[in-house]
């Protein structure tokens, strides 16, 4: 059943996206789990306590995400199935809003779209929105490198994730990732305030991205093979030399991937709030001055490692109740 509701809810959100009138109406499941993690991150991550009792907290706030959204998420399903047809197409909207197909390819569309018609100045606009690197600092080509490592990365943990967690662990395990995921986002990264309180998080996200990552990876090599000018060797030679280089266990399989199957070096030295993260290259050897026609071209990749996605999905469904 969770399969079948993975391969619905690819369908669905890829078809749909999720409505800006039920965002305006009643907001989105990821701003819901944000506010709950802003609330224990006010109540439990103080200043004042010493960096083992804030790692501690912050590994009480873990299993408070955790088993608060995986329980709501497992009665609403559990409910919501007991309607056997309806129920199902229900939870498979519902999972759908934790999928985002449609907004990850409109969001690097943009990038495009803005570097073609505005320039630099419209492009590191756009760019802006969907990384978290400084603007200012980036020319043409690094405004383009960006958007395209920022869709191979979000590939594996905003689409790929979300939808394996899904066919394992139906709602409830969809839910999870997101919770962990949306945590990581907030309260993960190497500051001050949450170095220590948000340890847990970081590395339990690293954990849960680790099959999905890989997962994604070889989809994008599978997807070069049916994209003109694209090369799945070349991008196969890049997961295997560079996918391990990268200082996160997961971005780098995807990134490497993406680069490898368009003849790009991606990733590298970059600047974070200020903070030059000398980072290691993916797809070494490749060019360094991408433009908007590579944006293009990796969005072209994207949409058919997508469509395999959900290909195999669709074929792990039938070919479970063909067995069972």
């Amino acid at each position: 059943m969770s399969v079948l509701i993975a391969f619905l809810s690819l369908m669905i959100e890829r078809a749909t996206g999720y409505p800006d009138r039920v965002l305006k109406a009643i907001g989105h499941p990821v701003m819901w789990i944000g506010s709950l993690i802003s609330l224990l991150d006010r109540s439990l991550n103080r200043a004042d306590d010493p960096a083992p009792t804030r790692r501690a907290a912050g590994v009480a706030a873990l299993v408070a995400i955790i088993v608060s959204t995986g329980a709501v998420a497992w009665v609403v399903e559990a409910l919501l199935l007991a309607m056997p047809l309806v129920g199902l197409v229900i939870v498979a909207l519902l999972a759908s809003s934790l999928i985002a197909q449609r907004s990850l390819g409109e969001h690097v569309t943009a990038v495009a779209r803005a570097l073609e018609l505005e320039g630099i100045a419209g492009g590191r606009r756009a760019v802006a929105r969907i990384v978290g690197r400084d603007p200012e600092r980036l020319d043409e080509a690094g405004v383009a490198r960006a958007a395209i490592e920022s869709l191979s990365e979000n590939f594996s943990d905003g689409i790929v994730a979300p939808a394996f967690w899904l066919a394992v662990g139906g709602l409830p395990g969809a839910a999870v990732y997101k919770a962990v995921n949306t945590a990581d986002s907030m309260i993960g990264h190497r500051s001050p305030r949450h170095d220590a309180f948000g340890w847990a998080s970081a590395r339990f996200d690293d954990l849960i991205n680790l099959p999905a990552s890989r997962l994604s990876a070889l989809l994008i090599v599978a997807a070069a093979r049916f994209v003109p000018g694209a090369s799945p060797e070349a991008a196969w030679r890049a997961v295997h030399e560079d996918a391990g280089k990268h200082r996160s266990p997961n971005a780098g399989w995807p990134e490497a991937a993406m680069a490898g199957a368009l003849g790009l070096a991606l990733a590298g030295p970059r600047h974070y709030g200020g903070v030059l993260v000398d980072d290691a290259t993916m797809g070494a050897g490749g060019r360094r001055e991408a433009t908007s026609a590579d944006i293009r071209r990796a969005l072209q990749l994207y949409w058919w490692a997508d469509g395999l996605l959900i290909g195999l999905m669709g074929a792990v469904a039938v070919i479970w109740y063909t067995v069972a």
